[in-house]
């Protein structure tokens, strides 16, 4: 594998990783970087097809999580993999941090199967950083009620995020060189002041 890096951006809905993966991934390509943004579940013609009915469609809990990581299979072998191999820095708009949060937190699939699963999918490739904005629940959810259109994971409850939540910092806090928490309550002047110092550190 090459020097490239392999960045994920994670967190519960409404805490505005997206709104700051954009401004993070252009002031890498202002230092010429070259680098690939992409998300999930999607970055493939079938993965972005999965990923309309995993929005959408309602089903049972492993089901969620076996759909999560056949796109994510797809999205390793066409997409992240190659790029790497080719020194394409590579930024994922959520990746497998997001199963055992969302599927494992959320909707209570056990530890051990997602392990099971991303060994299999994708053992051998782990991101290099973890970018986790952490949100406290009700600001998160305030700022989703401005969305006309929620899909079934942004319709969910409270207590629901706050399980993700809980999941997330607490497999932050297990591999602590691989992630850095933003505290994305605050402004995005501040935000971006403090991602600015993780494009430094890289």
């Amino acid at each position: 594998m090459s020097t490239a890096k392999f960045i994920t951006f994670e967190g519960v809905d409404g805490a505005g990783k997206s709104t700051h993966l954009d401004w993070f991934a252009n002031v890498l390509r202002q230092r010429g970087i070259d680098l690939l943004v992409t998300r999930e579940p999607g970055g493939t013609q079938l993965g972005e097809r999965l990923r309309e009915i995993l929005l959408n469609q309602p089903m049972h809990a492993e089901t969620e999580a076996l759909l999560m990581f056949a796109a994510r299979r797809e999205h390793v072998e066409q997409v992240i993999r190659p790029a790497l191999q080719r020194g394409t820095w590579v930024i994922s708009d959520r990746f497998s941090d997001a199963s055992f949060a969302y599927q494992g937190g959320g909707r209570g699939v056990p530890v051990a199967k997602l392990e099971q699963l991303e060994q299999w999918v994708h053992g051998d490739i782990q991101p290099d950083l973890t970018l986790l904005f952490d949100i406290p629940i009700e600001i998160a959810r305030q700022r989703l009620s401005n969305n006309a259109s929620l899909d079934r994971f942004e319709q969910e409850q409270g207590e629901f995020f706050e399980r993700v939540r809980q999941a997330y910092l607490s497999r932050a806090a297990k591999t602590p060189h691989r992630f850095a928490v933003i505290h994305a309550e605050k402004s995005m002047d501040e935000v971006k002041q403090d991602l600015a110092k993780i494009v430094a550190s890289l």
